[in-house]
């Protein structure tokens, strides 16, 4: 096929688009199941509305394949391991009773068992819940939900290709069941899911799908010379099937690398690439194997992480390069629109001029297809769009908003003194432990405590104008008297002040800050019905006044025991915000860090003893390829030293982690010279308190002992139980106890509960210690 010919087929798709509804009409629909306010079947309506109209508006916005199978109740893993029957044996009775309670079960868990492990999405802040597999796992094929939404999508008249997570992935993905060696290899299994996906394809195809995507993007990372030998053994068995659709194996959030030769030798009709952020890696190993001849190639030139406008020449230019190198080249977006909000046009608080720079999921799909148009009939055919996106383009670069001398300066002006501790650990711990008088295995929360609907409620009078400022604080004032009042009748040793005035750990600051911008409903999901407003960063950041200390200072005022300073530490707000592309991270990662460094010297000269600059993201941000990670490390842990390392000795700084794997990562947990850490620990057993053993770290950790994303109440005994497993490899003279995480998402009877017994079970195992009084 000649150049022009390939230009003349391409085609607008994209790979999944976001689920929730403009109103979160899902998350409403669920949590009513949940409280039984709203019945299975009208749920499943609330879905299958909201899946018309997704599909409805890809088509007429141009899109000429819609996606199918993307649209999940809670996470398309775990609908993956519904596909595949990897049912864990302690929720089958569960799923054979209620297939939709059981399948609710595995991701929250109930009272009585426990749910799936949940984790990140490579490096996104989509969580994801973990396969747990072992060498008695038996696959079996339930092609329901896949076959469904195919039909519904062809019953509208639409072409639909449906998206799979792709086997490798899978595997790569899972971990071994509870009671299963911990050195067991599930991708050892692959021979045995195979045949479970083979029956799947041949169930999309007699349902009518002439294509089928296969989502391998953990092939973009690192891999093994036998884990590359299983992704050649998978898709030269899938591509040998005589009764299957045609395949598109589908890459995204990096560069595909020696993976890259391994599925252009497959025998699949495609291949879909990120030509954003990893264009010249993947271009240039495009060429290097002779490109896809008699193939197809999608090419993510739209970048679906992110929200600024696409660059339409810069993409086309792309695009044009790829021509020839493949026998048909279609336009997409680099990965899923799921991480992207869905429209930017419902901003009205954004200024017109500013919302132009904007690009949400509809106005992504807008560029994907006058990309398509514009490589099918040519520049003439989109004069007006490339015009207005040079517009655009040189607006934002050109404004006094995206760039503060002052800012620039001091960034300019820091020393490597700037981010040390004055003094070495061991001499702040003797220091800490004399000013806080504190007990061996020390109690505290997270931060956040549970965001009631009054105080919903309260928020949104405030906006509305139903009550004024000072009715609002009063409101807020009361909160912090109730939590404060609870956690010193429940016994805990360091409080929090539970974070009634914040929104959002990272919108409630970025709110505060010069160079932020924060939607009305700009909503993307980050696990099951948990959904959150990234802010937008857009300039240059300074703190103009300070954010926490007020409230901080009036808990303080409430009691005789140390309160917690709560702030959310410069790597989070730039992982959980949409960053600004034209910089590098580390310069804005620097900027962040002195306004939360002046933050810090407020509270501490506020009387703030106890200060807490929350890290959840560190691991996630980290780069999918090894030789990319010892630079954005060296940032990042220099970020958050320049944040906390003016404090004086006697001040203790914890920071905080959550659903990650923090494995990867312990020598930078340890370079982050924080005296106290707090990690998720219970759905993995305490595996990460067997890792900072492992490595020797030297400081305090607290590993968690209470599951907050499950409803469930862990007894006493079961907390005690975690907090032995966490001294076997944690001394007590460094071991502190509390939950995973904050306790926003949780209510109130489920949380006075769960604390009551994990304060139960820290003096049931203190009594325990041969040091003990």
């Amino acid at each position: 096929m000649t150049s022009k010919t390939a230009a003349a087929a391409a085609r607008a798709t994209v790979y999944g688009y976001p689920r929730q509804g403009g109103a979160r009409e899902l998350k409403k629909a669920i949590e009513g199941y949940w409280k039984g306010r709203v019945d299975a079947d009208a749920l499943r309506a609330t879905a299958a509305e909201l899946r018309r109209t997704n599909w409805r508006q890809l088509a007429e916005a141009g899109i000429h394949e819609v996606p199918t199978g993307d649209f999940s109740y809670y996470d398309h893993v775990l609908d993956t391991s519904v596909m595949v029957g990897a049912i864990p044996g302690r929720h089958r009775a569960a799923v054979e009773t209620d297939a939709l309670d059981g399948y609710f079960a595995m991701a929250r868990g109930t009272q009585d068992v426990a749910p799936l492990e949940m984790t990140k999405w490579f490096d996104t802040n989509y969580h994801y819940l973990v396969p747990e597999l072992g060498p008695d796992t038996v696959f079996t094929a339930d092609s329901a939900k896949q076959v469904a939404e195919l039909r519904e999508a062809l019953d509208l008249g639409l072409a639909a290709r449906p998206v799979l997570v792709g086997p490798v992935t899978y595997l790569l993905l899972a971990k071994p069941a509870p009671g299963v060696a911990a050195d067991f290899d599930p991708l050892t299994l692959l021979d045995r899911l195979l045949p479970v996906y083979a029956e799947v394809l041949s169930d999309l195809r007699a349902a009518g799908a002439e294509w089928v995507q296969l989502d391998e993007p953990a092939l973009v990372q690192d891999r093994t010379p036998a884990e590359l030998n299983a992704a050649t053994r998978a898709y030269r068995d899938l591509g040998a099937l005589t009764d299957r659709p045609k395949l598109l194996v589908a890459s995204y959030f990096d560069r595909l690398g020696d993976a890259l030769p391994v599925l252009a030798k497959a025998p699949v009709e495609g291949l879909a690439l990120d030509f954003t952020e990893a264009a010249a890696a993947n271009l240039d190993a495009l060429a290097a194997v002779g490109g896809l001849p008699g193939k197809r190639l999608i090419a993510g030139v739209v970048n679906g992480r992110n929200i600024w406008v696409n660059d339409l020449t810069k993409s086309l230019a792309t695009l044009g390069t790829l021509l020839g190198l493949a026998d048909r080249v279609d336009v997409a977006a680099s990965c899923s629109l799921l991480h992207v909000p869905l429209d930017a046009t419902a901003e009205r608080d954004i200024e017109p001029q500013i919302l132009r720079w904007l690009a949400f999921a509809r106005q992504k799909t807008a560029e994907i297809v006058t990309l398509a148009k514009g490589l099918a009939q040519g520049t003439g055919s989109i004069t007006g769009e490339l015009a207005a996106n040079r517009a655009a383009l040189a607006s934002r670069a050109n404004s006094p908003i995206t760039r503060d001398p002052a800012v620039r300066a001091r960034v300019g002006a820091v020393t490597d003194a700037d981010a040390r501790r004055s003094q070495p650990y061991g001499e702040r711990a003797a220091a800490q432990r004399a000013h806080l008088g504190l007990p061996l295995l020390p109690t505290t929360t997270i931060g956040s405590f549970p965001q009631t609907a009054e105080l919903r409620v309260a928020r949104a009078d405030l906006r509305a104008g139903r009550i004024d400022t000072a009715g609002y604080e009063e409101r807020i004032k009361a909160e912090i008297q109730e939590v404060i009042s609870f956690q010193e009748k429940t016994g805990l040793d360091v409080l929090v002040h539970g974070e009634a005035e914040r929104n959002d750990m990272v919108q409630y600051f970025a709110e505060q800050l010069t160079g932020y911008l924060a939607t009305q409903h700009g909503w993307v999901q980050s696990y099951g019905t948990r959904y959150v407003r990234p802010p937008i960063l857009a300039g240059d950041i300074s703190r103009p006044e300070p954010m926490t200390v007020r409230w901080t200072t009036y808990a303080q005022s409430l009691t005789a025991r140390p309160v917690k300073g709560m702030l959310t530490g410069p790597v989070t707000m730039l992982a959980w915000s949409f960053v600004r592309d034209d910089q590098p991270l580390g310069d804005t990662a620097r900027q962040v860090a002195l306004a939360l460094r002046d933050e810090v010297n407020d509270l501490e000269t506020a009387g703030t003893s106890v200060i807490q600059v929350d890290e959840p993201a560190l691991r996630e941000t980290l780069p999918l390829r090894a030789a990319d990670r010892p630079g954005y490390l060296a940032w990042a842990t220099e970020a958050f030293r320049l944040t906390t390392a003016g404090v004086r000795p006697d001040t203790q700084i914890h920071t905080h982690m959550c659903y990650a794997e923090f494995g990867d990562i312990v020598q930078a947990i340890d370079d982050l010279d924080a005296d106290v850490i707090s990690l998720e620990a219970a759905r993995s057993h305490m595996q990460v308190a067997r890792e900072l053993a492992a490595h020797g770290y030297p400081r305090e950790a607290g590993p968690g002992v209470y599951d907050i994303h499950s409803p469930r109440v862990p007894s006493a005994d079961e907390a005690a139980t975690l907090l032995r497993k966490g001294l076997e490899a944690i001394p007590a003279e460094r071991l502190w106890v509390n939950p995973d995480c904050g306790l926003k998402t949780r209510g109130w009877p489920e949380t006075r509960a769960s604390l009551d017994n994990l304060v139960a079970a820290a003096h049931a195992v203190r009594a325990e210690l041969p040091t003990a009084d």
